[in-house]
């Protein structure tokens, strides 16, 4: 059951360039720079931040996409879910030296952002990872901090965050709902 809008198109559109504006206030050589977005939606929002940073800095970062299945260590026990595929990560740029800003849509127990580490970590040594949330909802299992929010949302753990993207969902929004019991 929805309770709530969080975010509309326009709120995360000025989100997105905040965002875009701090990564660049942080790192003053934008050029070492390569964005990693986690899919589905960490993806896209990684590929939002690109136009951004583009249209400030007048420079493309390069964007890479990451399907951490393999490395997540809480899939096999949740019921009712085959084993993971098995997909090698394969990345187009070298991350050895970069600066590797992570993005994903929600930032929750930190098991996704640990095992996206654990994927770019097999494929190079960046100087440093960096992560960029669009949503934290607090409730952490693991000691990650998110160097760059959009928003905080405290939720209850029965809670949980809906980020709706129009290259996927069709419509830009943030929505709360009571998770279904069951």
């Amino acid at each position: 059951m929805t309770k709530g809008q969080i975010m509309d198109q326009d709120r995360m559109d000025r989100t997105l360039k905040r965002m875009a504006h701090e990564i660049l206030e942080k790192n003053s050589e934008p050029e070492q720079l390569v964005l990693v977005g986690i899919k589905t939606r960490g993806e896209t929002i990684a590929q939002r931040l690109q136009q951004k940073i583009q249209s400030i800095e007048q420079i493309e970062v390069p964007l890479e996409t990451l399907d951490i299945t393999f490395y997540r260590d809480d899939l096999k026990h949740k019921e009712g879910l085959k084993e993971p595929e098995v997909k090698p990560v394969t990345l187009q740029h070298d991350l050895t030296g970069r600066i590797v800003v992570l993005v994903d849509d929600v930032l929750y127990t930190g098991r996704t952002v640990r095992a996206a580490m654990d994927a770019i970590l097999s494929q190079g040594r960046p100087a440093a990872i960096q992560l960029a949330i669009l949503v934290d909802r607090g409730h952490r299992e693991l000691p990650i901090r998110a160097d760059y929010v959009g928003k905080n949302v405290p939720t209850a753990s029965s809670e949980q965050i809906q980020v709706q993207l129009l290259e996927v969902d069709g419509e830009d929004q943030i929505l709360i709902s009571e998770r279904l019991k069951g």
